[in-house]
């Protein structure tokens, strides 16, 4: 009398139900074949009839039956039948009228004459019948059962003479009963493996696509990185050749090694955003969330991209809130690094995407609880079509994107990152107008502004002789070419470099040399950073008072261990030269006031 179970009926509250009367849908069949046996013994009984009333009484009740299943059967193929509360009240009143039938039937052949306690005990057969096909339904079972079994019983126990065979009744009518409640939990617990087995389905399925997905994405990373470092690497590489004196070329102009310096910092790029998503791929990717001063990060990263701007004939403007300029209290509470990394993206992708006319950058409060960052741009604009490709991972936009270096990563991470920081990052753009990009984030009106070091922001003002003089540096990495990179750096700001390989070395040397500053590497052999950081903290005098600089490529946990272990700030690799210059003054600060647990920091 119910519809066939499906599929997402077992994900559904009230799935053991919807699975039961589906099994009621199975057993229908059976029923009109019984009623279709059954239908000779009704009409051969129905000559005992005392009257014409009864006879016509008999077959109407069995019409109704008929009719009845009929209907239901037309029913459970309606929208309707979809309501489990009134597929349960159709089923308990369908097994209740075949019930209602039973006992009519004992009344009939109550008055049967000679064959009576006959006919009663067909019908006692009957009422068994009418206990089976209720038994999928514990409900039912529980409401059809009795009203089917008082008919045939009452009037066996009615007479002296038919007691005896009132109990052969009784104990067939109970035994049916006891049959119906183990079907009942029998399938009570094939319910429980259907459930478990769609489940243990969907979980595959789950797996499955996220198994394609991953493969899809090491295919879309293969193919990205092909790309981009095949072209990169031979651009750096013919200066590289010319530099050399390789082939008798001449040696490279100004503009070639320029052009090779931005390959490698696309590259750098490249690999930074695709190490990134696949981080996040992950669900690895963590933000650690702190009070900064946003105002001060938006101008440092607009300086920063002005020079590239100025090339190509653009206006870079930042603009800021009245009601943020000079203010001491309110701070935003996100990961600074990452907001860095977002809004360099975006002002970077408005420098680069833009042919002619202006870039601004906005940064306004949005109530008590949100701050605005928007990276405005004339540039090509995008269709929505286009606009949502553009934020699909390793996806770029034909029509703008040719001809333009990158991996299409940088919008779909920042919108991970935004969104890990508790924010949001929203677009909107017009073809031929120009895009514009707003990150939201947590502002809180009531922290206090975090303020910068006064010695660095007197440097900034008026550089003094002593914050610029040149520093002894010893550099404790394990890695030659990042030794290299972060020396060239540091003899470019003008200081002075010793380099060990290792911690061990990097102690033994601080132990018998000055040095006004300590660069480690997070990672190294013999002593790692951490230890190599213990150990210098440990040393006696001035030794052990040295500014230490942790330089690592690692996630939070690793900066943690850093800082804890001594060092003063965290610098993340790949390093630059405004990142040096800005750890290497924060350095210069601490040699001249006394470290407390409060300068420490991360950078």
């Amino acid at each position: 009398m119910f519809a066939e179970p499906r599929t997402h009926d077992v994900k559904r509250p009230g799935a053991d139900t919807a699975l039961a009367l589906g099994v009621q849908v199975a057993l229908l069949p059976y029923a009109l074949a019984i009623f279709a046996v059954s239908l000779p013994f009704f009409v051969w009984a129905g000559s005992f009839a005392r009257n014409a009333v009864w006879m016509s009484l008999s077959f109407t009740i069995f019409a109704i039956n008929w009719g009845v299943f009929y209907g239901v059967t037309n029913w459970l193929k309606t929208p309707q039948a979809e309501d489990l509360t009134k597929r349960m009240r159709l089923q308990v009143a369908g097994g209740l009228l075949w019930a209602l039938g039973v006992v009519q039937m004992s009344a009939f052949a109550d008055g049967a004459g000679p064959i009576r306690e006959t006919l009663l005990l067909l019908t006692a057969a009957a009422g068994m019948v009418c206990i089976f096909f209720a038994s999928p339904v514990l409900q039912s079972l529980a409401v059809v059962a009795p009203v089917a079994a008082i008919g045939p019983l009452w009037a066996l126990f009615s007479r002296a003479e038919s007691r005896q065979t009132g109990l052969m009744a009784a104990g067939g009518l109970a035994l049916a009963l006891a049959m119906a409640m183990i079907f009942n939990r029998m399938l009570r617990r094939q319910h429980a493996l259907a459930v478990a087995h769609e489940a243990l389905l969907e979980e595959r399925m789950r797996v499955l696509e996220t198994a394609e997905r991953t493969a899809r994405s090491k295919s879309d990373i293969v193919a990205t990185l092909s790309h981009e470092i095949r072209n990169g690497l031979t651009g750096v590489t013919h200066v590289l050749a010319a530099a050399a004196g390789k082939g008798g070329r001449a040696a490279p102009s100004r503009e070639q090694l320029n052009a090779a310096l931005d390959a490698a910092q696309d590259l750098i790029s490249v690999l930074n955003a695709t190490l990134d998503a696949e981080t996040a791929e992950a669900g690895r990717l963590a933000v650690e969330t702190q009070a900064f001063e946003p105002v001060r990060l938006v101008r440092d990263l607009a300086l920063l991209e002005r020079p590239h701007a100025l090339a190509k004939g653009l206006e870079l403007a930042v603009h800021v809130d009245a009601s943020l300029e000079n203010r001491m209290l309110g701070a935003a509470m996100a990961d600074p690094m990452r907001t860095r990394q977002i809004i360099a993206n975006l002002v970077g992708n408005a420098v680069k995407y833009t042919v002619r006319g202006r870039v601004e950058v906005r940064i306004e409060p949005r109530g008590d609880d949100r701050l605005a960052i928007e990276v405005a741009d004339t540039g090509p604009g995008l269709s929505a079509e286009e606009l949502e490709q553009a934020f699909e991972p390793f996806r770029r936009v034909e029509r703008t994107g040719a001809g333009v270096n990158g991996a299409g990563l940088g919008l779909s991470l920042s919108r991970q990152l935004a969104r890990l920081m508790g924010g949001a990052l929203e677009t909107s753009s017009a073809l031929g107008v120009g895009s514009c990009f707003t990150l939201l984030l947590p502002y809180d009106i009531a922290c206090p502004c975090p303020q910068e070091p006064v010695e660095e922001t007197l440097a900034a003002a008026d550089p003094a002789p002593d914050v610029q003089r040149s520093l002894r540096v010893l550099i404790a990495e394990d890695d030659a070419l990042n030794a290299a990179m972060l020396r060239a750096i540091l003899e470019q700001l003008g200081h002075q470099v010793v380099h060990a390989q290792n911690g061990r070395r990097a102690v033994d040397l601080a132990k018998v040399c000055e040095f006004d500053l300590v660069m480690l590497d997070g990672r190294m052999p013999v002593l790692d950073g951490p230890q190599t950081a213990a150990e210098l903290r440990a040393l006696p005098g001035a030794g052990g008072q040295m500014p230490i600089i942790a330089v690592i490529g690692g996630d939070a946990d690793e900066a943690r261990e850093c800082t804890e272990a001594g060092a003063d700030t965290v610098l993340r690799k790949p390093v630059s030269v405004a990142g040096v210059a800005r750890a290497v003054a924060d350095a210069a600060a601490l040699t001249r006031q006394p470290r407390t647990e409060a300068s420490r920091g991360a950078a």
